[in-house]
């Protein structure tokens, strides 16, 4: 394989996956994977920009930061990029009224948007609430749209909790697309604007910039599609069958964020 100089030349940014890369969710907010606290500092306090990348939609982007605080994280919401402010700001422009198939936690960031009469659906990681009856209401909107619109806030097979791996909204999101006969708009990872927004955030462009995250699919796969390169860590939803990924090949693995974090301070913070 290409030597590790070679693969992060010219490197100029960072973004940083979260669940799965910084901390495992679970019972009690969940743990920071270990080193990874450290590593965030010592690339904060490198010439390298970062930037956090996530597709959580359990939480508000406040609440996760909250909770990533109180892990020990030097993290602030402003350098955040979610999934549910893009959405919202969708919504606005194009005077979308939403039902909202959404977890609890995460229903505060619409507080600003008109849900009456809908026009469109958003889903997201609904977790229990994925239940027949609200998975059949949102399927009945859908079906009586003229021309309807699903926008799912990412589109993950699964993530992991300490108890272990999780079934993600992607599912559900292909069910929907599949009984309605339409394709979502999807915000957050792998969308390319996602990706996009998060590089405009830093003011980095792509063949400057690294994802690091444990998603082949949509952490490295939609980052090498915006032409980033991309390292896949050994936590979080990493499988070793990743590593032979038949259509994603990552541009380096590693074993956590604290070995990427060496990689990268080695042969770019010149």
């Amino acid at each position: 394989m290409t030597p590790w100089a070679e693969r992060l030349a010219g490197v100029h940014g960072v973004l940083l996956d979260i669940s799965g890369v910084l901390y495992d969710s679970g019972a009690g907010g969940g743990a920071a994977i270990a080193g990874s606290v450290e590593a965030v500092a010592r690339l904060k306090q490198s010439r390298l920009k970062v930037r956090f990348c996530t597709n959580e939609s359990q939480k508000s982007r406040g609440e996760l930061v909250g909770l990533l605080r109180r892990l020990g994280f030097d993290i602030s919401e402003g350098e955040v990029t979610a999934p549910a402010p893009a959405a919202c700001q969708i919504l606005k422009e194009r005077g979308l009224r939403p039902h909202l198939l959404i977890h609890d936690g995460v229903r505060s960031e619409f507080n600003d948007i008109d849900i009456s009469n809908p026009n469109c659906v958003v889903i997201a990681d609904a977790g229990e609430g994925f239940s027949y009856q609200n998975m059949n209401k949102a399927f009945q909107v859908l079906m009586e749209l003229e021309n309807p619109v699903l926008i799912s806030l990412g589109k993950g097979r699964y993530y992991k909790e300490a108890s272990g791996l999780m079934l993600d909204v992607g599912a559900y999101m292909k069910a929907l697309e599949y009984a309605c006969g339409v394709e979502a708009e999807v915000v957050g990872k792998p969308s390319p604007e996602f990706f996009k927004s998060a590089l405009r955030a830093i003011r980095v462009e792509a063949h400057q910039a690294i994802m690091i995250g444990d998603d082949i699919m949509g952490d490295v796969g939609g980052a090498q599609q915006c032409g980033m390169r991309a390292l896949q860590v050994r936590t979080g939803k990493f499988r070793p069958s990743d590593e032979h990924h038949p259509e994603v090949k990552a541009d380096g693995y590693v074993d956590n964020l604290a070995e990427a974090v060496d990689l990268l301070l080695q042969h770019t913070d010149k």
